[in-house]
């Protein structure tokens, strides 16, 4: 055999082998949960978001054992429409702790969705989709029983936590959050990669953070809002539960009334996969 004979055999051998040994992607498919809510998903992501379901209902049963109240934030995460992933997360944390203050750090533990320990991992090159999260954090929320039982509050994020976290004062708001946005790019290389990306520009982070920056312009915290509707719901039509024992929830810290959070709002990611 000539040596581009061989060569050539060498070749198709080696795209062979690579063409055996390359990673099989799942397809994505239609998830539905014990409310009845449904996502689509990828199969790949099953055995992460089950080991993700079970670390939070352990770590809120510890939790509970020690005689606290469990909340769950709602609140933006994705970089999209002048948001940030960064500053969102950094939100949800001070968030957080200004829950756990107000009730009592001894008193409340609040589930934060955003924490980097509720990350599901990259697999074969391919990260989770907001479906593949809104599996984990409805089977989170719903519960064994459909019931939301391991929760006894809900908090969805508003205008006055983004508002505590710029340190907005009602005077010239926009003005800060721009000086902010200045002073993050020069002093954060992620923030600036992103705005360097052509993501997120001075105008459309001043834009979201001053006028839009609440659960309401969420499309996870829609599904959220959901998820929790239909518990409430089942908790109203079971009489181990009934109108009494619903989940009270919160929206830019104030309780809201019963015509408010029995409410369906527009779906999120919910539904069936496209075909």
């Amino acid at each position: 055999m000539t040596t581009q004979l061989r060569g050539a055999a060498a070749l198709v051998f080696a795209f062979t082998l690579a063409a055996c040994v390359a990673p099989a992607y799942a397809a994505n498919a239609t998830q539905c949960t014990l409310t009845g809510l449904c996502y689509c998903s990828n199969a790949d992501f099953g055995a992460a978001i089950a080991e993700k379901v079970a670390y939070y209902r352990t770590t809120i049963a510890a939790e509970r054992a020690k005689g606290k109240a469990i909340g769950y934030l709602s609140v933006p995460l994705s970089t999209v429409a002048g948001a940030e992933f960064g500053v969102n997360r950094e939100v949800a944390r001070r968030t957080k702790e200004r829950i756990e203050a107000r009730f009592g750090e001894n008193a409340v533990w609040v589930l934060d969705p955003t924490a980097k320990e509720a990350d599901l991992p990259t697999i074969a090159g391919v990260r989770a989709s907001q479906g593949d999260y809104l599996v984990m954090w409805t089977r989170v929320l719903e519960g064994e029983s459909g019931l939301a039982e391991g929760f006894d509050f809900i908090w969805f994020a508003g205008p006055s936590d983004f508002a505590s976290y710029f340190k907005l004062t009602g005077t010239g708001d926009m003005d800060r959050i721009s000086a902010y946005f200045a002073d993050r790019v020069a002093t954060n290389p992620d923030f600036k990669r992103v705005v360097d990306s052509g993501r997120v520009t001075a105008q459309s982070f001043r834009n979201y953070y001053a006028l839009r920056a609440s659960a309401s312009f969420s499309v996870g915290a829609h599904d959220e809002w959901n998820a929790i509707r239909i518990a409430n719901q089942k908790r109203r039509d079971d009489p181990k539960f009934g109108i009494v024992q619903q989940l009270p929830v919160f929206f830019d810290g104030r309780a809201l009334s019963s015509a408010e959070f029995e409410r369906e709002v527009g779906t999120g990611n919910a539904g069936a996969c496209k075909s």
